[in-house]
C-alpha cells in the first residue's frame, strides 16, 4: 500500500473517478464530502469498481475545527487532491459570496492544516478559467491570467495566488496546479458519473438528461459566437483520462521530481469542438437523436478555448487518449444506468 491521500470532494464527479484511480494505483484514500453536490453511495461504487471501500468522512471544509479531526483521525495524510468547491459559472454570477466563501475558505482551512499535520503536497484542482478568453489558442501554461468572466473563474485565480504567497511564504509544502478544461464522460463500468443534483449547469448531463426525455431540450447558448458554426468551442476530455493526471501528479509530488514548489499543467487533449459539433458527435456515437434550440448567450461564458497540452504530455508522461465518441458512448451509458437503477 502506498500512502494516504485526502481527496476533498471526493464523491464528487471527478473526484469519485479520481478516487478509483488513486487506489488502482496502491494509494490509501480518505475521502471528504458534504454531500452538497453528490450522494453518499458514490463510495459504495468505488467500492464495486476497486474492490476497495475509502474512508469516508462527511464534512464540510469550511468547518476548520471538523477537518483538523480528520488529519487526527487518520495519520500520516501525506498528500491531499482537493476538489471540493461549487463549480457552476452561471450560478455564480447568481450567488458570487457563496461561490468565494466556499472556494477559497475551504482552500485556505487546508494550506493551514497541512504544516501541522506535515501533509507533503497538495494538487488543486484549477480550471482553463483562469485563461479568460485568450489571445493565441491553443493555450500554453504561459498564456497570460485575464480577468475572470466569472466569479466561479476568479475564485480559481485567487486560489491559485494563495498557492503561490502560501509556498513563497516558506511554509514546507509543494503545489501543483492542473487546469482542466472541460471534463465529461462517466467510468466504463457505469457505476460512477456525473449526476448533480436537481437541474445540471453543465453541457453533458443536460444533454444525456434530455436525450432519455427527462428534460424537454437542450439549449445551445449563443450561434452567433466567432467560431465555425457559431457555437462556443471547448476542449472536452474524457474524466477517466482526467483523474490519472491527478494519479500521475501525485507521483511527481511524493517521489520528489518537481523541478518547483508549485507546478502548473494543462489538462486537455488539444483538440477544440464546438457545442453543436458535439452534439452531432453524441447523435453519431448512440443514434439517439437530440431536441435541441438557439437561445441567447449566457453571462460569463468565454468564446473558445482549447490546450496545448504538450507540456503535461512531456513533463508528467501524461496524456488524454480516448475518442471523443467512446467518451459520449459513456456519459450516455451512465444515464442508461441510472434509469436502469431508477435514479434518474
Amino acid at each position: 500500500m502506498k500512502e494516504r491521500i485526502l481527496v476533498t470532494g471526493g464523491t464528487g464527479y471527478i473526484g469519485s473517478h479520481t478516487v478509483v484511480e488513486l487506489q488502482n494505483s496502491g494509494y490509501e484514500v480518505v475521502i471528504v464530502d458534504n454531500l452538497s453536490n453528490s450522494r453518499a453511495d458514490v463510495v459504495d461504487h468505488i467500492e464495486q469498481i476497486t474492490g476497495i471501500r475509502p474512508a469516508f468522512e462527511k464534512v464540510d471544509c469550511l468547518d476548520y475545527a471538523a477537518l483538523d479531526g480528520v488529519f487526527a483521525k487518520y495519520p500520516g495524510i501525506k498528500g491531499i487532491i482537493h476538489f471540493a468547491a461549487s463549480k457552476a459559472v452561471g450560478e455564480s454570477v447568481q450567488k458570487p459570496l457563496l461561490y468565494y466563501r466556499n472556494n477559497i475558505v475551504s482552500l485556505i482551512n487546508l494550506l493551514e492544516l497541512m504544516p501541522k499535520h506535515e501533509v507533503k503536497g497538495i494538487i488543486f484542482s484549477s480550471s482553463c478559467t483562469v485563461y479568460g478568453q485568450p489571445d493565441k489558442l491553443p493555450v500554453t501554461e504561459e498564456a497570460p491570467i485575464k480577468k475572470a468572466e466569472s466569479p466561479y473563474g476568479n475564485t480559481k485565480q485567487i486560489n491559485e495566488e494563495i498557492i503561490h504567497d502560501t509556498i513563497a511564504s516558506g511554509v514546507p509544502v509543494q503545489a501543483i496546479l492542473l487546469r482542466y478544461f472541460n471534463p465529461i464522460g462517466a467510468h466504463p463500468t457505469a457505476l460512477i458519473g456525473e449526476l448533480p443534483n436537481g437541474v445540471p449547469q453543465n453541457l453533458i448531463p443536460y444533454l444525456t438528461q434530455t436525450a432519455m426525455g427527462i428534460r424537454e431540450k437542450l439549449s445551445v447558448f449563443g450561434d452567433d459566437y466567432n467560431t465555425p458554426d457559431g457555437s462556443c468551442i471547448r476542449d472536452y476530455i474524457y474524466v477517466v483520462d482526467l483523474a490519472k493526471a491527478h494519479v500521475t501528479a501525485m507521483n511527481r509530488i511524493l517521489e520528489d521530481k518537481q523541478k518547483s514548489k508549485v507546478e502548473v499543467f494543462n489538462i486537455g487533449t488539444g483538440r477544440g469542438l464546438s457545442v453543436l459539433e458535439l452534439i452531432k458527435a453524441f447523435e453519431a456515437a448512440t443514434g439517439v437523436k437530440l431536441n435541441y434550440q438557439i437561445v441567447g448567450r449566457r453571462a460569463g461564458d468565454i468564446e473558445q478555448v482549447w490546450a496545448d497540452p504538450t507540456y503535461a504530455n512531456e513533463e508528467l508522461g501524461w496524456k488524454a487518449e480516448t475518442p471523443i465518441e467512446e467518451t459520449l458512448r459513456s456519459a450516455w451509458n451512465w444515464q442508461l444506468h441510472l434509469r436502469e437503477t431508477g435514479v434518474m
